[in-house]
């Protein structure tokens, strides 16, 4: 099976790093683009990757690099530069035979197409930026380091997700709703308030109607742990 090593340069810090993609994943996004179904029908032993494919693998890579700077960006401004590909591992030398190397690895899941991508750094690239990356649990020292909390917290607040608030619900069997059919009625017995849920958890008490000629709710309470097992802290205000 073809590999696919990619060279990037690791700036501003000096020396290389390799991106390395799964054959399965390189070969199911290229069959996905050109119309396929991802799941590749054809044997890919025993050839290389053609100069179109070659040129998909390019733009995947610049995808995979720009994301990783903005998994970086709260740390430190690493980007990482694509330089050249290799199908050989012995031309895609990074770090002699005697230095340690970092690798991450990464699961990709592209609908029904999965596969891994390996980062790997030698760890003399990474030396000038050590007290950076050193992390309290690391150490000795139990206290908090207030620096991740800053950042985590920041990356946290930017994080999206859907308020979901129940108007109402109605109980019926199996039998009734089999016999339903288009036109019939539910009825409905609506509380006098609602929550809003978080990903399962109810986070505010509401009362339903309507502001600037459309539907709303308006929050009469904020829920904290005690009463809605919410995982939190000073979420409340």
């Amino acid at each position: 099976v073809p590999t696919n090593f990619n060279i990037v340069a690791i700036r501003p810090l000096r020396g290389n790093g390799l991106v390395v993609c799964d054959p399965s994943l390189v070969f199911g996004v290229i069959d996905t683009l050109y119309g396929g179904t991802g799941r590749l029908q054809t044997r890919i032993e025993g050839r290389d990757f053609s100069h179109t494919e070659q040129r998909v693998i390019n733009r995947l890579v610049d995808v995979i690099c720009e994301e990783y700077r903005k998994a970086w960006h709260g740390i430190y401004p690493l980007e990482l530069g694509y330089q050249r590909s290799e199908m050989q591992p012995q031309f895609a030398n990074i770090a002699t035979p005697s230095e340690i190397v970092v690798s991450t690895a990464f699961q990709l899941e592209i609908g029904d197409i999965s596969g891994a991508i390996h980062i790997c750094m030698p760890y003399a690239t990474l030396e000038p930026i050590r007290d950076v990356l050193y992390s309290s649990t690391q150490g000795d020292s139990i206290e908090v380091d207030r620096r991740w909390v800053k950042v985590l917290t920041r990356e946290i607040q930017a994080a999206e997700v859907t308020l979901v608030a129940e108007l109402a619900r109605a109980d019926a069997t199996v039998e009734q709703l089999l016999a339903m059919k288009a036109g019939d009625f539910i009825e409905l017995d609506r509380e006098p308030r609602i929550r809003a849920s978080i990903g399962g958890v109810p986070v505010f008490e509401c009362q339903y109607g309507t502001h600037n000629d459309k539907y709303a709710i308006r929050i009469e309470q904020c829920l904290r742990g005690t009463d809605a097992n919410w995982m939190g802290e000073k979420h409340g205000k």
